[in-house]
């Protein structure tokens, strides 16, 4: 009985201690704006997800603060990372997102530009884990490199890829696919988002694009549509093929050996927080736990999901726990291996 009581009375103290820390977040958050810092420009695939979580989310921040999203396009998201970690203010007022390959460089080491680390973020959740989503390598069909075997061939046919710059997503993908899957693709780096190398495959400024699966519904329908220029040669960003791509090989498949292979499924972990949201170190936890408890709510939102539906997002949440515990794995990942994908990726094992 008194342990039963005991435990009654502890339940009791932490919602109230809980309770507590929302009264205090409320009083904090009332009658002010929250900035969400997007790492890249307007209408991109990251813009479209801050946009509608800043949207649902505001009102279930205690206070009913506003959110308003403040693009800080740059170096492939990593000004908009190191602005998160080192220069946002750190009173809760602030959080943001960047590009899903963020982390991995960091862990990875080897770039002087890499201002933040990523195990210090407040992690606040992902809207996507992928598991409903790839990243293709969409190609012009009037391209000399048609097929895989195209691009595998020695002495075969080269792709130009437009790609923003190394560490972003779609740049590192490309090094992978050409480096250890063996394609043969130049990259063209210095695009600053997905929409400008977009169009600078429908000017024929390049032949290829990778990009989110999703997103290229999105921004890209018409590529998609019967008839269409555009064809996926590749897919990366799971384990196994999209059910919408049964026909396309994922970069696991083209591997090499299993060497070659432990290098991709390492590139893959940062596909399971694909669409990340953190707020800066030294984020007050009140606070924090109000951001993190706004987010929980908000991805349960049937308004939420049903506009998300509605605009071809696709949304598979991971919560704050979830998202920093990956985090932790991802850092304690063998040494060996993050040496090898950093040979790969940029060229140095130091």
């Amino acid at each position: 009985m008194i342990s039963r009581f005991l435990a009654l009375a502890a339940g009791a103290l932490l919602v109230a201690c809980g309770a507590a820390r929302a009264a205090d977040a409320g009083d904090f958050y009332r009658g002010k704006t929250i900035s969400l810092v997007v790492g890249y420009g307007p209408g991109g695939g990251y813009d479209l997800y801050a946009r509608l979580l800043a949207k649902y989310m505001a009102p279930r921040v205690p206070g009913s603060p506003a959110i308003v999203v403040q693009n800080m396009p740059g170096a492939g998201s990593m000004r908009a990372a190191n602005h998160l970690f080192q220069a946002a203010p750190a009173d809760g007022a602030t959080f943001g997102t960047f590009d899903r390959n963020m982390p991995l460089m960091a862990f990875l080491g080897g770039n002087s530009n890499v201002q933040f680390d990523p195990l210090k973020f407040v992690w606040i959740g992902s809207l996507s884990n992928s598991s409903d989503d790839a990243f293709v390598l969409w190609a012009r069909r009037a391209a000399a490199a048609r097929t895989v075997e195209d691009l595998r061939r020695p002495g075969g046919p080269t792709l130009t890829v437009g790609v923003a710059t190394a560490g972003a997503t779609d740049n590192d993908v490309g090094v992978i696919l050409r480096d250890i899957s063996g394609l043969r693709l130049k990259l063209v780096q210095g695009y600053p988002d997905s929409n400008a190398v977009g169009l600078a495959v429908e000017s024929g400024e390049v032949e290829a694009q990778l990009i989110g699966f999703v997103t290229s519904k999105i921004v890209r329908p018409a590529w998609l549509a019967p008839g269409s220029p555009m064809q996926i040669l590749v897919q990366f960003g799971r384990p196994d093929r999209h059910p919408e791509l049964a026909n396309v090989p994922t970069a696991r498949e083209l591997a090499a050996d299993d060497s070659a292979r432990q290098l991709v499924d390492l590139a893959l972990f940062t596909y399971q927080i694909a669409r990340p949201f953190v707020a800066p170190p030294g984020t007050p936890p009140d606070r924090a736990e109000a951001l993190q408890e706004a987010f929980r709510q908000t991805v349960k939102d049937p308004e939420f999901l049903g506009e998300a539906r509605k605009l071809g997002l696709e949304i598979s949440p991971v919560d704050s726990v979830a998202a920093t515990r990956l985090i932790n794995d991802m850092g304690k990942s063998p040494a060996d291996i993050r040496a090898r994908l950093r040979a790969a990726l940029y060229g140095t094992g130091k």
